[in-house]
């Protein structure tokens, strides 16, 4: 099979999809890599090192998806690329369709067969979503106390505080991965932290290991009313697999909220679980509604972008191993786990909650397996 790596063209996005151990694999395996010019730069990988693991470097993306049976990605392909693509390609990425009515039909149109990262379920988790979402989490905190300092929009609260003075309050919303990873560098600040989620069982086990300094709270409508209203920093990383990710906090709700208080909404590629919530970039990533900031950006891992790119690709690879050795139909039919993430195939939608966002017709994957 031939392997397309495009580089990434989305505002900041300075990861890519491929390292050059990835390429090596591909190459014993008897297939073939393609990678446009520059893809690897933004992470510190260099053409010469993709070269020599006996990657291929093409001048342009056009040579890329030309010539690919495969294309591997980061983020989900902009307009430009979804016209390049060719009917029956793999495109292998996110795709965050469920918010993005406009890539899943120009997807359709195209008869690709779109895989998205983030649906693939291993054991009831979402591995390939995973590193992402501990970085996110991380970043959720260092940017939260960023941005409450007075001459970026915040009140000018310290994180920490210091002796006789309060430290900031921070609520989470959602206690996974990004959740507790948030937390954790919250906890780290030195911040008092409420983590509120719905699963006993994970509050539970939020309980046992966040230090002290942190609360686990159920989250339900009156919860998040309560603890809101004196929060320094919300963090939205509610998630639900595939579907738009549900208004937590509303329009009539963030007016409650303090002044120069900060919102991070981690859940932006799903649609967002602020209400007032829309997608920004690392260029431009705040704004501010009723007096309260928020941080919205969409690829907030591309900001680390080494880091990030080596984490995801320890992830996607075993995947898009399978998919070169086997084909699609034949890894998908032989993994449970890979066939989850069929989102579109050749113009028809196979992902339930992308199909119920956006009022189309959902076709079972194994009617095409």
């Amino acid at each position: 099979m031939i392997i397309g790596i495009p580089k990434e063209i989305k505002t900041n996005e300075n990861r890519v999809s491929v390292t050059p151990s990835g390429v090596a694999e591909f190459i014993k395996n008897g297939h073939k890599v393609i990678i446009e010019k520059n893809a690897g730069l933004g992470s510190g990988i260099t053409d010469d090192e993709y070269i020599k693991e006996g990657a291929e470097i093409v001048e342009t993306a056009d040579e890329v998806f030309n010539k690919a049976d495969m294309i591997i990605k980061v983020k989900e392909p902009q307009q430009v690329e979804i016209e390049k693509m060719k009917e029956g390609q793999i495109i292998f990425t996110y795709l965050h369709l469920a918010p993005d009515k406009e890539q899943t039909l120009g997807l359709m149109k195209k008869k690709v067969v779109a895989i998205a990262y983030e649906t693939i379920e291993v054991n009831g988790k979402l591995p390939l979503l995973e590193p992402m979402s501990e970085i996110a989490g991380k970043m959720s905190s260092i940017m939260g106390a960023y941005y409450l300092a007075k001459p970026y929009g915040g009140a000018g609260v310290l994180a920490g505080g210091v002796a006789g003075v309060h430290s900031a309050k921070f609520v989470i919303l959602g206690g996974g991965t990004a959740g507790l990873n948030a937390a954790k560098i919250a906890a780290g600040l030195g911040a008092r932290v409420v983590v509120m989620d719905i699963n006993l069982e994970r509050m539970r086990y939020l309980e046992d290991i966040l230090p002290k300094n942190c609360e686990v709270i159920m989250s339900n409508k009156l919860n998040i009313l309560k603890e809101i209203q004196d929060a320094d920093c919300v963090i939205g990383t509610v998630l639900i697999p595939g579907a738009r990710a549900p208004k937590l906090i509303t329009k009539d709700m963030l007016k409650l909220m303090k002044k120069g208080s900060v919102i991070v909404d981690v859940s932006i590629d799903q649609g967002g679980c602020v209400e007032t919530s829309r997608p920004t970039t690392h260029q431009k990533p705040v704004y501010e509604v009723d007096g309260v900031l928020h941080y919205c950006v969409a690829n907030m891992p591309g900001a680390y972008a080494r880091t990030s790119t080596f984490a995801l690709t320890n992830a996607t690879l075993p995947f898009a191993l399978e998919l070169a050795n086997k084909g699609w139909k034949t890894a998908c039919k032989e993994n449970e786990s890979l066939k989850k993430g069929l989102n579109v195939v050749n113009g028809v939608i196979t992902c339930k909650p992308v199909a119920e966002a956006h009022d189309l017709d959902f076709v079972d994957p194994d009617e095409l397996l």
